[in-house]
């Protein structure tokens, strides 16, 4: 007897769930191996961190957190950590573009638009590419790989979601990096990041512009 797979379990939708948990687990881990070996860190070379800003490109793609990678780095760098981080974070974008393409983006493409609420999803991001691109960056909350996913396999020029990444992950980056290097214990700033009660106002303003400058893009292309 054959196990019924639901339709809903599809290619997408797995990689989309994967993109959601996988950094929640990565976070843990990476949380555990900075706390334990924080002195060993702290005496890593310039190309040692050379190194892990290749691979954390590669990794933020799907596994780690840029937000997670910035309060690290932050930590260890200071606003050194910078320029690493936005090679991080377009590298990230970068990977999941290859990787969409290899994979065969219009075979994607073709399966997501048969579902017309998908469609609908796909063509106000295309009507609006830049604009929405900026504001789904610009929140905390939506997990860093999932719009990326979600941004390449909509047909999204890739200079769009480039521009728009830049533009929207600036202000949560130097954020980030701020608190990190503000942090005396890299145990207290993980675990509770937000500490600060000006860094909880900026996040939960960037959360609110977030969620306005989206909902007025979906409302202006329903007209």
């Amino acid at each position: 007897m054959k196990l019924a797979i639901p339709k809903s379990l599809t290619g997408p939708a797995l990689a989309g769930l994967a993109l959601s948990v996988t950094p929640i687990v990565f976070t843990s881990l990476l949380t555990y191996y900075a706390v334990v070996h924080e002195a060993a860190i702290a005496g890593f070379t310039a190309w040692q961190w050379a190194g892990i800003t290749v691979a954390c490109a590669i990794t933020s793609a799907g596994l780690t957190p840029p937000t997670m990678l910035a309060l690290i780095f932050g930590y260890f760098l200071g606003w050194q950590a910078v320029v690493p981080l936005f090679v991080i974070n377009f590298g990230g974008i970068l990977f999941i573009n290859m990787l969409v393409r290899w994979l065969d983006h219009e075979r994607f493409l073709a399966f997501i638009r048969r579902n017309p609420k998908a469609q609908s999803v796909l063509d106000r991001i295309l009507n609006n590419e830049l604009e929405v691109i900026f504001f789904a960056k610009l929140s905390p909350i939506l997990p860093f790989g999932l719009t990326n996913l979600l941004f390449a396999l909509s047909g999204a020029k890739l200079k769009n979601i480039l521009l728009g990444g830049f533009l929207g992950m600036t202000p949560r980056t130097i954020l980030a990096i701020w608190s990190g290097h503000e942090a005396r214990e890299i145990r207290t700033l993980l675990e509770n990041p937000n500490q600060s009660s000006w860094t909880q106002i900026v996040i939960v303003g960037l959360i609110v512009v977030s969620i306005a400058g989206l909902w007025q893009v979906i409302q202006r292309s329903l007209k």
